[in-house]
């Protein structure tokens, strides 16, 4: 009976915590230090303390972890172990909180970008190079199937900042315009339309419509060009490579719409040419969305900065202004 309530005493004793980081930097610093007396200097404790933290340690864990002979310490076999530990284990959970401490001013972590903008996957990479040259300790991470459900992505903590030409204000959320662009359509070589000043919408009736494989609600050429005037194209084919929609464009297998930027960015190796949809063109503009909680990360407003300031776009012909977002 004696040994079993010995038994579940020690069980009980040993069921709690008892070994702290406390323990292991001063088994650290006495062994870097060599004496107890400048161990207790080191760490800011007096020599009792330090001496009462060991023994009540050796006393819960039932071993001696350092033995005393004249004024020298001698770290026994316990003692060498749970050295090897505190010297695999203290520069990490020091580590740790200088990491924790970055989060905290929002200087470390990784910023989780949701696309929904197919295009702006090649805006985005001349966004990111300046970016990750300035801050070194935050991770870019781009997630793709967000395409059509950023908004709740976003609610959801799935993401940390969503690219989208159509922000959708919800409160909790917030919406900054990062740069406008000219939605405009696309033509190869030897197309009627490559010498008009602006296409209207009955000049697409005949035409094969390219497009990124975006729902129609969700594209512009339609909602606020075709649809408006009562126009259809001929057929309208959804290609997801921005490459190979040019390359079908140049090779005179239909029209696209597309960012005049984008479009631009292509001069010298495709023969493709842009025109203004209708006579006042198609004004867009991008915006980076972000929750409201999270307005105060220094690393996700970086972002915004460099992408707002910049655009990623480099030198560029004249953009239209869109009409200020509302919110």
């Amino acid at each position: 009976m004696d040994y079993i309530h010995k038994t579940m005493n020690l069980n009980h004793a040993l069921s709690g915590p008892c070994l702290e980081r406390t323990h292991l930097e001063i088994l650290r610093a006495i062994d870097q230090r060599g004496s107890l007396t400048a161990a207790a200097k080191h760490l800011g404790l007096t020599q009792s303390a330090l001496s009462h933290s060991i023994t009540k340690l050796e006393a819960h864990l039932g071993v001696v972890l350092w033995r005393r002979e004249g004024r020298r310490l001698h770290l026994t076999q316990a003692g060498n172990y749970l050295l090897g530990v505190a010297n695999r284990i203290a520069p990490q959970l020091t580590h740790a909180e200088q990491h924790l401490r970055q989060f905290a001013a929002g200087k470390r972590g990784t910023l989780r970008i949701g696309m929904e903008c197919h295009p702006c996957h090649q805006w985005l990479l001349t966004v990111a190079a300046p970016y990750l040259d300035v801050w070194p300790a935050v991770d870019l991470d781009v997630k793709q199937k967000f395409q059509f459900g950023g908004i709740g992505a976003l609610f959801a903590h799935e993401i940390d900042l969503l690219v989208t030409p159509d922000p959708l204000h919800k409160p909790g959320l917030r919406f900054i315009p990062v740069f406008d662009y000219e939605q405009v359509l696309v033509v190869g070589p030897g197309h009627p339309l490559r010498s008009a000043r602006f296409a209207r919408p009955e000049d697409l009736a005949d035409e094969v419509l390219i497009t990124y494989p975006v729902p129609i609600d969700r594209l512009d050429v339609y909602t606020r060009f075709l649809v408006p005037a009562g126009i259809s194209p001929k057929s309208h084919k959804p290609i997801e490579t921005t490459d190979i929609i040019l390359q079908m464009v140049a090779s005179g297998r239909g029209v696209a719409a597309m960012p005049r930027w984008l479009v631009e960015s292509y001069a010298g190796r495709m023969d493709v040419w842009a025109v203004p949809l209708g006579r006042n063109g198609i004004a867009k503009q991008i915006h980076l969305g972000f929750r409201e909680s999270d307005a105060d990360l220094d690393y996700l407003q970086a972002f915004i900065t460099l992408a707002r300031d910049g655009g990623g776009l480099g030198p560029a012909s004249p953009r239209p202004r869109a009409s200020p977002s509302p919110g």
